[in-house]
């Protein structure tokens, strides 16, 4: 088997290296030199200069992973591809991308005779050794050219991987998987912040962490991965309180939007995420000037966090 995979970052790297060791064959770019060099030298890649490059370096029918980041990136992956395959070879784009853009790309490449596969890809840093969840969305003569790989990059060759429907499916599967994630970590985040905050009580939250993760009907990966961050430093001392988004939480709360859903959980642990970003300065102070105005509370210069037991108003 044979595969043409662009972007080698973190998530491709390690997919490359995961395919290679199931006996695929893998073409790999990516604008790193330095990167192609080092997975060529491992012997999971065969390095190709450029995406056209990859393409004329595999037999057809074809089959091109593109793991780029969403938008203009993965735009111009396909449209470097496109002039370089033919009617049959497939485009699987396993990047975090927005299910409608999948859909428009799925209906432009039908038309020139290629496949387009969206597949949510599920498993970060972990994946190399315990597997990637796979979610595929495009048309089942699409799905199954891409089977194969699925096999071999899932967690074990029957389970971890579903074809989840027409094209946009598997990228719409993965950002409810995604919003679903931010929930699940706030809760998480917030829960072991109410024990940390109860001085009193003189909890050792890393041993909790760790008693959850047996039996409990909160044990979950997520709970595994803060028991170990909390044994390592559990006062987070050297760790700036900033919380990125991708961007799959947004378009997740602007469906439930769409479809008039109610998503609370969902919609507050973006807030919350928004809120660590410093997004929110603006309005905080302007509170602050509403409690001065109408009471008479004095306004924090600088921006110094005040203790809240002197002033509960």
């Amino acid at each position: 088997m044979q595969i043409g995979l662009v972007g080698l970052g973190r998530m491709g790297g390690n997919m490359a290296r995961r395919l290679a060791r199931g006996g695929v064959r893998v073409v790999g770019f990516d604008p790193d030199p330095a990167t192609c060099e080092a997975l060529a030298a491992e012997s999971a890649i065969a390095s190709a200069s450029s995406v056209i490059e990859l393409a004329r370096g595999l037999a057809p029918p074809r089959v091109v992973w593109l793991m780029v980041p969403a938008g203009g990136a993965t735009e111009l992956a396909i449209q470097e591809l496109w002039p370089e395959l033919a009617a049959g070879d497939v485009i699987v784009d396993g990047g975090n991308a927005n299910y409608k853009d999948s859909q428009r790309r799925a209906t432009a490449l039908a038309a020139a005779g290629l496949h387009f596969v969206d597949c949510g890809v599920s498993g970060g840093v972990w994946g190399l050794n315990d597997g990637y969840a796979l979610m595929l969305g495009g048309s089942a003569v699409a799905a199954r050219s891409v089977e194969p790989f699925a096999r071999i990059l899932a967690p074990a060759t029957d389970r971890g991987w579903l074809h989840c429907g027409p094209a946009g499916s598997g990228h719409f599967v993965k950002m409810i998987h995604n919003g679903i994630e931010y929930g699940m970590m706030q809760a998480l985040a917030e829960g072991f912040a109410l024990m940390e905050g109860k001085r009193e009580l003189d909890l050792d939250i890393a041993a909790i962490a760790e008693v959850w993760r047996h039996g409990s009907v909160v044990r979950s990966w997520l709970l595994d991965l803060t028991a170990e961050i909390l044994a390592r430093d559990a006062p987070l001392i050297d760790v700036a309180p900033f919380v990125a988004d991708s961007g799959e939480g947004r378009w997740t709360v602007n469906e439930a939007v769409e479809q008039g859903i109610p998503a609370p959980v969902l919609s507050l642990a973006l807030m919350a995420r928004f809120g660590s970003q410093n997004k929110g300065d603006f309005a905080n102070k302007l509170l602050a000037l509403m409690r001065q105005s109408f009471g008479g509370h004095a306004v924090n210069p600088g921006g110094n966090k005040v203790d809240p037991g002197r002033d509960r108003t």
